[in-house]
């Protein structure tokens, strides 16, 4: 189950719109992940361009809700625009801050708005392949453990190819979202259950699911490389 809202806009196109939001997070006292708001902006784009590549989406523009106040708001759209870098964007950015009351905890809200083709619906998933790419981390493990984090370059790669269906994982963890994405399989595989929590939070999308067919097995599992388990 997708995450992103599908309207219909004309007589071939619909409009994509996806969210993310963060909440504690930045540089105020009472935070409970302290990182600069650079990191705050790349990370909620990152979650919400991903939805909407995953729900066939071509980005058109980004909306920001900062509860971080005033001084936050060029530290979160350089982290923003360090996201769009990693996939050849240039969007425009909109959005308000609140500046009338100062809050104790950080917080953001982002909205990618896109464009997707009409008749672009749901990919075949059954009979084929599954996998994660990238490892579910959450909370300061996003900023330890990095190598472990699927790049955002990576999963637009993937989002592009023929026949490929992919999930960003996000809050619920792996195991639900694996059941969203292949609802008549055969459950996820004992050899991935041992190395990750398939029921741990990924935070920000720090992993992802990818359905595919066999036949392009060969080039995912050579550009994915030690992310991929299957």
């Amino acid at each position: 189950m997708m995450d992103s809202l599908i309207l219909p806009f004309n007589d071939s196109q619909s409009l994509v719109i996806s969210t993310d939001n963060s909440g504690g997070i930045g540089l105020k006292e009472k935070d409970l992940v302290h990182v600069p708001y650079e990191v705050v902006g790349y990370y909620s784009f990152r979650v919400a361009v991903m939805e909407c590549l995953a729900s066939g989406g071509s980005p058109i523009a980004v909306v920001l809700q900062n509860f971080c106040g005033d001084e936050a708001w060029g530290s979160l759209t350089k982290g923003v625009r360090k996201g769009m870098d990693e996939i050849g964007l240039d969007l425009s950015i909109t959005g308000s801050t609140e500046s009338n009351m100062p809050l104790q905890q950080s917080a953001l809200g982002l909205m990618v708005i896109g464009k997707r083709e009409k008749g672009l619906g749901s990919k075949e998933t059954s009979n084929r392949k599954m996998a994660i790419v990238g490892r579910p981390l959450v909370g300061d493990e996003v900023m330890e453990q990095q190598q472990w984090v699927a790049p955002l370059s990576l999963f637009k790669w993937c989002s592009e190819l023929e026949g490929v269906r992919l999930l960003p994982v996000g809050s619920k963890g792996i195991a639900y979202e694996w059941e969203q994405l292949d609802p008549q399989g055969g459950g996820i595989p004992e050899r991935i259950k041992s190395r990750v929590d398939i029921e741990k939070s990924s935070g920000p999308s720090t992993s992802f699911l990818i359905n595919y067919p066999e036949s392009l097995e060969a080039d995912i599992f050579q550009r994915c490389g030690p992310l991929i388990l299957v």
